[in-house]
Formats: C-alpha cells, structure tokens, sequence
C-alpha cells in the first residue's frame, strides 16, 4: 500500500456528494456550512457522507459561504434554433436552481441565432462584471478577443456545443464534431448502396462545429461507402426558408442521390421537401438530435437515423464545471465531450425528447 503515498487524490466535491446522498447542492451546501432549512436527519447523513470521503471545502467556499456573494453566470446562446437550445437552456436554468445553496445567479443575454450579435452580448457580460461565461460561439474569430479578454480579468469562460478553439477559453461542452461526423457517415454508408452520391445539409461553415462535422462526414463516407461520392455541401444558415428551397433544388438537380446527412437541428424543411418529392423512399436521411415534432418523420420512415448531442445535458454540465471553479477552485478539463447516441424508430421511447410513455 507503501507505494500510493506519493499519488495525489483528486478531492471529491460537492456534487458528488449530492449525488450519494440524493438531495440538492444547496442542501449540501446548508449541511456543510450549519444552516438551517433542512432535517437534521438530512444534515447528518450529508455530514456523514462528507466524512467518508474525506471532504474538505476549499478557503475560497468558506469564503463564499459567509459573505454569501452571488456566483453571476453570463448566458450568450441563440434563441433559434429552438427545438435545441430551448433544451440547452432548460438544462442551465435547472443546475442553476440545484445550485441554489452556492448563490448562483444567471445573467442571460441571447443572440436571435448562432453567429449575430454574440461579440456585442459578450462584451455586454464582460461590463456586466459577470463572474464567468457560457457561450455557443458561432462566429470564433470574432469572439476569440473578447473571450481572452474575459479569461485575463478572471471571468472564467466555457464555450458549449461548438467552439473557439484559438481562445483561452477555460473548457468547452459538446459532442465531438469530427466523430459526430464520422458516426454520421458510417451510418450512412450502411444504409445507401455502394457507389452512392449524398449531400450534406448544414448550417454556417464559419462554426466550427458545423465544419468539423461536414469534413469528417465527407472523408469518412468515402472511406466507408466503396465508390461513394458527396457532390454537394449546402450552407443553409440555420434558416428554414433557405433549407427547403435549397433542398428542393438538391433533389430537383441530383436524381441519382442516394442520401442525405443534415448536420444541424434545422432539419424539418428539409423533411418537408423530402414530403413534396416522389423519391423520399429512395433517400436515406441522417438527421441530428431529437424534438417532438420530428417524431412523424421517424414514423413514417422518412428519417433513418439521428444523431443525439443531448443539449439538456450539455446545458448542466456547462454550469456545473463553472460551479467547481469559482466556488471550490477545480481544475477545468480543457475538453468535455459527450458521447453522441443513434436515435432510431425503435428506441425512440429511450429519449425525454421524444415524450413517449416507456411500455
């Protein structure tokens, strides 16, 4: 045993200790500090729990637990699309209610969609005097100088879903684009005959998520599908009007398309016009993440597969990583990487997006 001495132990945290005990971090962090507003029943087993794992809280959260000052996180996402960031946000605003013990505070500036605005929001949050940043960047160039900014004053930044990979930002949240691509394109290549031509639908190249995911799809297809072909990548800007007309036009000017891989959440238009041609049976689609009313288009077999990023969750890791470092001084990983899921017909019931009662 002699020879573990010299490892260092990573120090658990609050979170895991509300994890063990099933109760909230602000109970956590009522029981740790002696404050009332819980059983002493639940006070001794947080303590117990505590004890167990040799916790500790870091100065800076005694420091926070007496001077009770509020931990102000800046929210800079889009509002459209809204089938995924009306998941992401509902995931930030409820780990920001389970922080509540700690003080947490959103200070939430949207941008109508990815890429408009977020220099003007950001600097908006750096003035603000916000604590730290959570943001979608979907125009990196254009933010990477504010988010060094933010990071030299000591506003800790974590970017979500798509990146700015340049910056000093302290972590990003998301699925891995190059593998969500990858994934994507293997799919695809089971699904389509060989010698197949697809498209790529997708939103802004200038994101760094959507040009990840278009790059990788494209390599990987070829490799995958013997004598596979993508004669065509489509910039639809996340807008609905231009994914159906650009769609339509895609299958009006490619008969011999054999699949389509759309690599935003942006994909009923392009469902809509797969409706509005008679070769929909003869395409296979790959679509990306999962709301209701995508449901029908899995039913009636007009999408084949979707990739999950599991926004939600991506939401509540975000403001949790934040928790860590401004209230117990964690160490942030430069990456974290949700595993992307498959979503087909027959485990849709396995998704809270879906909203199917499970048999």
């Amino acid at each position: 045993m002699g020879h573990r001495r010299g490892r260092s132990r990573k120090r658990p945290g609050i979170h895991r200790i509300s994890e063990l005990a099933d109760v909230s971090i602000g109970t956590v962090d009522r029981a740790l500090n002696g404050r009332t507003g819980i059983s002493q029943a639940t006070r001794s087993k947080v303590l117990r729990i505590a004890k167990q794992l040799n916790y500790a809280p870091h100065p800076a959260a005694r420091a926070l637990a007496r001077s009770r000052p509020n931990l102000r996180i800046g929210v800079c996402i889009p509002e459209e699309i809204h089938f995924f960031y009306d998941q992401m946000r509902s995931g930030i605003f409820d780990e920001v209610r389970r922080s509540e013990g700690l003080g947490v505070e959103v200070v939430y500036r949207p941008v109508p969609a990815l890429g408009k605005g977020e220099d003007r929001r950001l600097r908006s949050l750096i003035d603000a005097g916000v604590s730290a940043i959570v943001v979608t960047p979907g125009s990196p160039g254009a933010v990477t100088p504010l988010i060094d900014e933010a990071e030299q004053r000591g506003i800790r930044v974590v970017c979500i879903t798509t990146d700015a990979p340049q910056s000093r930002r302290s972590s990003v949240v998301c699925v891995d684009a190059a593998l969500n691509g990858r994934l994507a394109a293997e799919l695809m290549a089971r699904f389509a005959p060989v010698r197949a031509k697809v498209a790529v639908i997708t939103g802004m190249l200038e994101a760094e998520e959507h040009r990840l995911k278009t790059d990788s799809f494209c390599e990987e297809f070829r490799k995958s599908c013997s004598g596979g072909t993508v004669p065509a990548v489509i910039e639809a800007h996340e807008s609905e009007r231009q994914s159906y007309l650009k769609t339509a036009e895609l299958l009006e000017s490619h008969p011999d398309l054999r699949g389509i891989y759309v690599n935003t959440v942006n994909c009923l238009p392009v469902c809509r016009a797969m409706h509005g041609s008679r070769r929909r049976r003869q395409i296979q689609l790959i679509t990306t993440d999962l709301f209701p009313e995508m449901l029908p288009y899995f039913q009636d077999g007009t999408i084949a597969a979707s990739i999950y990023q599991d926004p939600y969750l991506q939401g509540q890791i975000a403001v949790r990583l934040l928790v860590d470092l401004l209230s117990h001084s964690a160490n942030a990983p430069p990456a974290r990487y949700l595993n992307p899921g498959i979503v087909l017909r027959s485990n849709l019931c396995l998704f809270r997006e879906a909203g199917i009662p499970r048999r």
